[in-house]
């Protein structure tokens, strides 16, 4: 199979890596998958790769921790985090230490070649100051996380009905174009 793009895959899930990778396959993308730093770490010895998928969690581990090494050892890699519990204070983290994009999962196969795209075509937008929407949304978080995911404590909390607020968490968990 020719392929123009190699993606390192590091997630601690193997069912997820698994599905991940066959998807990435038929859309003709080389895919390698490994479980923990160590094995993500030492594909990059082996291996040049343009993108990478790095879960936050890793069996304990941290992911933040990894991105840097994973930068240092090849500074163009592409990095996604993915995580399946989002907040606003890990994206920026995840932002700050070089990734390009931050998704929460579940994710669809679109959502993450569209989350590499849409950077691809306008990077500039990572330098601008935040939206109204985008700082609604980061005070929404900070507020579920301190209600540890509670929607109905949240929106008490948020003077907002609950129904309005679960509708704001459905729309953002979509991706936006």
């Amino acid at each position: 199979m020719t392929t123009s793009d190699s993606w390192l895959l590091v997630d601690d899930d193997a069912a997820f890596l698994q599905i991940l990778q066959r998807a990435l396959n038929r859309q003709n993308l080389m895919a390698i998958c490994t479980h923990n730093h160590a094995e993500a770490l030492q594909a990059l010895d082996s291996q040049v790769f343009q993108k990478c998928i790095l879960d936050l969690n890793l069996a304990g581990e941290s992911g933040l921790q990894l991105l840097p090494e994973l930068l240092a050892k090849q500074p163009a890699l592409e990095i996604l985090v993915l995580t399946g519990y989002g907040s606003i204070a890990t994206a920026v983290e995840a932002m700050r230490r070089g990734a390009v994009n931050y998704l929460c999962k579940p994710v669809t196969i679109g959502q993450l070649l569209s989350g590499f795209e849409a950077l691809a075509v306008t990077p500039e937008l990572r330098e601008e100051p935040p939206s109204v929407e985008e700082m609604e949304w980061e005070h929404i978080q900070r507020v579920l996380n301190e209600h540890d995911g509670n929607v109905s404590a949240t929106a008490r909390a948020l003077h907002m009905h609950r129904r309005t607020l679960q509708r704001k968490l459905q729309k953002h968990s979509r991706w936006r174009n």
